[in-house]
């Protein structure tokens, strides 16, 4: 039981998605908890809550974009091919 090229390829796509998507709300975790020991001022507070609330907001639109099936990673033209066979 071999399997296509593309169905490797859309795998190793599917898998690549939700560690990306682990990985950002990793790091939004970790900078809300100040993991990286920045500077504790509020200049620095606010910057590390805004990068935390940006990557958060990322990883959460990722992760929908991977859920629905709409991500392409400028591959498109590679998925239109395989869909028309």
């Amino acid at each position: 039981m071999s399997k296509s090229p593309m169905g490797i390829y859309r795998g190793l796509k599917m898998f690549f998605g939700i560690f990306m998507v682990l990985v950002y709300l990793g790091m939004a975790v970790l900078m809300a908890m100040n993991y990286f020991d920045f500077i504790n001022t509020p200049l620095w507070n606010a910057v590390r809550w805004l990068f935390a609330a940006v990557l958060a907001a990322y990883g959460i639109y990722r992760g929908y974009r991977e859920v629905t099936g709409d991500h392409t990673y400028g591959m498109r033209r590679y998925d239109e091919q395989d869909e028309t066979k």
